[in-house]
């Protein structure tokens, strides 16, 4: 039995530990409030208003909350598929502010919340993280160096956001990192030497990105299971990695040459995809019967290689594409057995089949020999050719020397007399080519590689002839004139295929050899992206007397859905978009000045937007057909880009001659875009700076003193049908900001577009709620 004197101890230690224990439980629950009331208040986290005591409440598909030690080491939140937008009010940096009060963090998973912003830097005073989860957010920027703090770091995904940069090199630093997934960002660059460093790596998951060159050394990573690269520029090689791989994923990418003979050992491999890239060579078959594999696609290379009835198959085997590739023979009969249990695809091969899509025999042998594949049987015979060729060859070529000197002498005399009377006519020398040199593609200074365009039906770039163009053009017949510009003359043209498309012809002030041109038509080549008018090709022609440049063609896909003013204003005489579609389309106008600013290096700006400037294909998709080409603007003599736009830009002090960055140099296409907006608003054409000052302060007035009358009379009536008052508003509020004076108070693109994004959210929530059209027979034209 314990004394008096003991028992009255205990209760006193009792006392002094009960207010601090009781503070700690406060300090935290306050904290998850705190989250409750950034996140606008969620109907999923209502259950928190009712239970005082978080660490005992019960999981669900929305919250997990976990406790230990009356301390909080899990917080999971995971809001719906299309979360409402969180208000304009919302900021990531108190967001995390108030995360730092939950030092004891090890679990951290904020997914489908609309969280939007930069990811701050405080991330790292919560050192004791292990797992971070912020998928499915607005979030946007490098990812910030203090990541590289968490040393207990051991999950980062981060996976359906708007990052851009590069895979920072101190990444590898992160030694206990066995998951790293990054998909659907746009990251760009080539990937860091240090990812071999990470030794624990099971899932790297960097697909749907703008990565590019070769990848680092990964045979290292014994445990890496998992590696999905789809939808970059990566290659030409194909990755060194371990044999542990269960699943790798390099589809749409710049792979070539031939699979290593080592692959078929890989057995652990359960998919197994490399479609849409350059691959050649003989197909493994032995890929067909790994023990583990479920999945095979190898649709849309050159594979070559005989297919027999009587090859092996895992009977496991779920998925099998084939297509596309120069395959001869005949189907496996363990492909086609059972049809119910597998899908398998073949078409486009040299088979033997009642599949109408199989080419003959001939098709794929011709294929093989173009991309340099021979039969065993034209290899040996030709390795014995050799010899007797070389010595035919060096007979004919000084027998032919001797003929040619006697010639020389001859028609340099008579050369000469015409020289002296007539004018070197032009010529075209360069003819249609899908290749480049290799100078030109080993200079990867100018271009971060961006979106891919096989998805969206755009042809590849390549080199046209005068006569192709000539031909297309009816010989540049006037008709096919469609204006001209300080950037030369456009025709419409119809190639052989069928196909529309803009022919920019540029005369060129300066005399320039094509070498000169090469860096030029590489940025213009890789131009090609959903909101951008894509280049389809370019077009030489020369001066005979000296091989310079005469004329230079550029040619664009044609998009025939008219203007964007068109499309809003009166003067288009046709249906006008509705609130919904005019939301859209700045979307998509803000995506492609986004890509012209850090899509590519060095970024393209004073790109002269305006709404003549922009254009809607036959799906309202919006695309930018004016930004500024460095080939173009070095061809206008002291003239500084973009000086004055002509939709009233008061930027021809801040704009940049070409290839120069200058500061604030992004802010004078937010301005133009700003005035974009305003016509989208009022519905009117805007061709002066007076204009633009009239129309801005006759809408300020009319959302300052909430005057009907003066708000009726501004906003497109249209517009004012259909929309939402607080979609709307938030348009008007991005545009005044946009129309800054001062540039350093304009927004950055990646603010104007989540505050398009909120408003076509709210307008999307309220066409729902309202249950009603917007009273045009226009579709509606996706958010992209």
């Amino acid at each position: 039995m314990r004394s008096p004197c003991s028992c009255f101890l205990i209760l006193c230690l009792l006392m002094i530990l009960a207010p601090y224990t009781t503070q700690l439980q406060s300090s935290q629950a306050w904290s998850l409030l705190r989250i409750q009331r950034l996140l606008n208040y969620p109907s999923f986290l209502s259950s928190w208003n009712k239970s005082p005591d978080f660490c005992i409440s019960e999981p669900n598909p929305f919250v997990t909350i976990v406790c230990y030690d009356d301390s909080i080491t899990q917080l999971q939140i995971s809001g719906n598929s299309t979360p409402p937008p969180l208000p304009q009010s919302f900021s990531i940096d108190s967001f995390f502010t108030t995360l730092t009060r939950l030092p004891n963090l090890k679990v951290l998973s904020l997914t489908n919340l609309g969280l939007w912003g930069a990811l701050p830097s405080k991330i790292s005073r919560l050192s004791s993280l292990e797992i971070v989860n912020m998928s499915s957010n607005f979030l946007y920027g490098p990812i910030p160096h203090e990541v590289s703090n968490l040393k207990s770091l051991q999950t980062l995904i981060l996976d359906h956001n708007m990052f851009a940069g590069r895979v920072p090199d101190w990444l590898g630093g992160l030694s206990l990192l066995a998951v790293v997934s990054m998909k659907n960002n746009t990251l760009n660059g080539s990937l860091p030497d240090s990812l071999k460093n990470l030794e624990s790596l099971r899932v790297l998951d960097l697909s749907l990105n703008n990565f590019s060159g070769p990848l680092p050394d990964l045979s290292g990573l014994t445990n890496l299971q998992v590696l999905d690269l789809e939808g970059n520029y990566l290659g030409p090689q194909f990755p060194m990695l371990g044999k542990k791989v269960v699943i790798l994923d390099l589809r749409r990418n710049r792979f070539t040459g031939g699979l290593p003979s080592d692959l078929s050992s890989y057995y652990h491999l359960k998919k197994f995809d490399v479609s849409l890239n350059s691959f050649v060579g003989p197909f493994m078959p032995a890929l067909l019967s790994l023990p583990l594999i479920r999945y095979l696609d190898i649709a849309g290379n050159r594979f070559t290689g005989m297919l027999f009835q009587n090859m092996s198959c895992n009977e496991q085997l779920e998925y099998v594409d084939l297509s596309a590739n120069l395959l001869t023979g005949n189907l496996p009969t363990c492909l086609i057995s059972d049809p119910k249990s597998k899908v398998v695809s073949y078409s486009a091969n040299c088979l033997a089949s009642n599949d109408r899509s199989q080419h003959p025999n001939s098709f794929c042998q011709t294929q093989a020999l173009a991309v340099g594949i021979l039969p065993d049987k034209q290899k040996k015979a030709s390795s014995h050719k050799v010899i007797i060729a070389i010595s035919v060859v060096a007979a004919v070529v000084v027998a032919s020397s001797l003929v040619a000197l006697l010639f020389f002498f001859v028609f340099r005399r008579s050369s000469a007399r015409r020289a002296a009377t007539t004018k070197p006519p032009r010529r075209l020398i360069e003819h249609a080519s899908n290749g480049y040199p290799s100078k030109m593609l080993a200079d990867a200074r100018y271009i971060s590689q961006t979106m891919k365009l096989g998805a969206l039906g755009v042809p590849s770039y390549r080199s046209f002839s005068l006569e192709e163009l000539e031909a297309a053009t009816n010989n540049f017949n006037s008709s096919t004139f469609m204006g001209e510009g300080s950037h030369g003359q456009m025709y419409r043209g119809r190639l052989k295929d069928g196909s529309l498309v803009a022919i920019r012809c540029l005369k060129l002030k300066k005399s320039h050899s094509s070498q000169n041109f090469n860096r030029h038509i590489e940025l213009i080549s890789k131009l090609r992206y959903r909101h951008l008018v894509s280049a389809l090709g370019h077009c030489f022609e020369y001066y005979l007397d000296d091989s310079t440049v005469s004329r230079l063609f550029l040619i664009f896909e044609y998009v025939s859905n008219g203007t964007l003013r068109s499309n809003i204003s009166e003067e288009g005489g046709g249906q006008k978009l509705t609130w919904t579609q005019r939301i859209a389309a700045a979307i998509g106008v803000a995506k492609g000045v986004q890509f012209l600013h850090a899509g590519i290096i060095p970024g393209l700006f004073a790109n002269d937007l305006k709404t003549t400037n922009i254009l809607l294909d036959q799906n309202l998709v919006a695309k930018i057909s004016s930004y500024n080409l460095p080939v173009l603007a070095e061809n206008m003599k002291n003239e500084v880009i973009g000086g004055s736009s002509s939709n009233g830009s008061k930027m021809s002090n801040e704009r940049c001659v070409v290839n120069v960055r200058i500061k604030h140099g992004d802010k004078v296409d937010i301005y133009d875009f700003g005035v974009i907006l305003l016509e989208m608003i009022s519905g009117r054409s805007i061709s002066s700076q007076a204009d633009v000052e009239t129309v801005k302060d006759q809408l300020q007035a009319s959302t300052t003193f909430d005057g009907s009358a003066s708000k009726k009379n501004i906003v497109d009536p249209v517009v004012r049908r259909g929309c939402c008052h607080e979609s709307l508003k938030t348009v008007i509020e991005i545009c005044f900001r946009c129309l800054s004076k001062q540039p350093i108070n304009r927004p950055s693109v990646e603010d104007v577009l989540w505050n398009l994004q909120f408003a076509a959210q709210v307008q999307e929530a309220w066409r729902g709620d309202n249950h009603s059209s917007e009273g045009s027979s226009v579709a509606p034209s996706p958010i992209n």
